[in-house]
Order: structure tokens, then sequence, then C-alpha cells
């Protein structure tokens, strides 16, 4: 069985930030290879799988730049070193929560009190993408021309509009619109949101920190990629418009083509029926018993 990810990240400091807090990983755990320059990549699914990560520094708190590369670099270092090990949900786990170990300790230090970072990673295996996330950075799945947000939020916002306190429409310009309720390094202990889906052929993934969520809708992200021919040029045209829009915060975005030997798009198969909720976080309300 192969299985191929043509890969390419983008990140961008905006138009009113003086610094980039945002940091972006994508390793092959096979071949031991680290993307760092922007190109397109092509790399074939090996044994120990793919990493593809965003991380946004904490705006508002110290260091938030040394969080969101600690976070991206932690991760990567702790997947490879037990890249001899079965891929499970379990494996992704641990690394995360190792992650947010090493910053909380790094946070120790002077200059670096309080720093955090957000982080979503997906871990590419076989036919499976795992998913990990913490804090409020996306990733979102195209398949067949239609777009899904794989992850959900774990912000002040998204728990006003499941209690429907606040509109779709009123959140776009909400005055809590940069709380999140949980970050990597503020505590010693995060609890981290994973994920599983199966991979069919020709799926888009997309990453991105709320720099490009903020500012584009998944409609809109759907309509870009799909106007574009190539990966860079799709990542381009998301962070400038994300720019033409405001810039006001940091922009990062890594796009994955899915191909090879997996099972075809098919009309009749729901994106639903092939992504499965592992945890939460918030985890989700107990209803009350009556007696």
């Amino acid at each position: 069985m192969t299985v191929k990810l043509t890969v390419y990240g983008q990140t961008d400091v905006g138009l009113v930030r003086k610094s980039n807090e945002d940091s972006f990983a994508i390793a092959d755990l096979t071949g031991g290879s680290l993307l760092q320059e922007q190109r397109v990549a092509q790399f074939e699914v090996g044994r120990s799988g793919v990493l593809l990560a965003v991380s946004d520094g904490m705006g508002g708190h110290q260091a938030g730049e040394v969080a969101s590369a600690l976070v991206v670099e932690s991760l990567r270092r702790s997947m490879a070193s037990q890249a001899d090990g079965p891929a499970s949900d379990a494996l992704l786990e641990k690394a995360t929560l190792a992650a947010n170990r090493e910053v909380w300790q790094a946070a120790h230090y002077p200059g670096r009190e309080n720093m955090g970072a957000t982080l979503t990673a997906l871990f590419v295996h076989g036919k499976t993408a795992h998913i990990a996330e913490v804090g409020d950075s996306r990733a979102y799945l195209l398949r067949g021309g239609e777009i899904v947000q794989v992850t959900r939020d774990q912000s002040y916002v998204q728990l006003l509009l499941e209690s429907g306190s606040l509109s779709a429409a009123d959140a776009k310009d909400c005055d809590f619109s940069n709380i999140v309720l949980q970050a990597m390094g503020l505590k010693p202990e995060v609890t981290v949101a994973m994920g599983r889906l199966d991979l069919r052929q020709r799926d888009c993934l997309i990453l991105c920190s709320d720099g490009l969520s903020n500012k584009l809708s998944a409609d809109d992200i759907r309509s870009v990629i799909l106007k574009s021919t190539r990966l860079d040029d799709a990542c381009v045209r998301l962070i400038d418009e994300a720019k033409r829009r405001g810039g006001d915060d940091n922009i990062t975005a890594i796009l994955a083509g899915v191909d090879g030997d997996l099972p075809p798009i098919t009309t009749d198969e729901r994106i639903s029926a092939t992504l499965f909720v592992i945890s939460q976080f918030p985890p989700p309300r107990t209803p009350a018993v009556t007696p």
C-alpha cells in the first residue's frame, strides 16, 4: 500500500504585527526530513508516518514566538523518537502532552513567564489522519468539492455559539474572540482533543492559524483552493486574501494533497462517516438524570 502527500506550508507576519509568533512543521518521520523552506514537497507515507502541525504563540503573552517554535519542535522530536512504536491516537496524544510539559517548564525562565501557544496537528499514517488539538488553530478537509472543519475551536466564542448565546454573524466582531479555553504551556497538564479521519483519494488537508480562519470562512478557503492549479499557489492566495481583508494577525497555512492506494470518493459516502471524535475539550455535558 502506497499513500503519498504533496505538501506546502507558509507563514506570514501580516500587516499589523511587528513579529511572527506562528510556527509550523512538516516532517517525514520515516525519512527524517523536515520541510522548512517554502517549496512543494512530496512524501511517501512510510512506516513512521508524516507530521503536519501549526502553532500560534499566544498574543499578549511573553515570548509567544518561543512557545510556538518549541511546541512544534518538541512534538516532532517526540513523535520521531517513538517512530518504531505502533502508530495510534495514543502516540500523538502522548507527544502532545510531552510538548505541553516542555513549554510549561521553559516558561519558568526569566522573560518567558506565562508564554503559551495553540497546537493543531495531523499525523498521517497509512490510510488514516490522526488529529490533535489544543486551542483554536484549525484543520479542514476538502473532499469532492465539500469542505468540513475537522477540529472544534476551544474558545469562549465557540462555547457561546454552542449555547445559543451568540449568533454566527455576531461572532465575527465579538470582543471575546481572542479568548481560548486552554493552551500549550500555561499549565502542567492539558486535555488534548483527539480525532481520526479515514482518508480518500484526492483529499486536501488544510491546517491554519486564526490569522487565516478569522478572515476567511470555510467556503472562502474552499473557493480559493478549487480555483488554484497548485498547492503553493493556493496557499499564497489564501494568505494574500487574509491580508487584503486586514491582515491584523500572523497568518499560517499548510495544504496537503492526498493520493495513492486509498478508497476513491463516492457520492453516497458522507465526510461525517469517515471522521471520528475520540475526545473533546471541554468534554460534552452529561444530561441531568431525573428520578
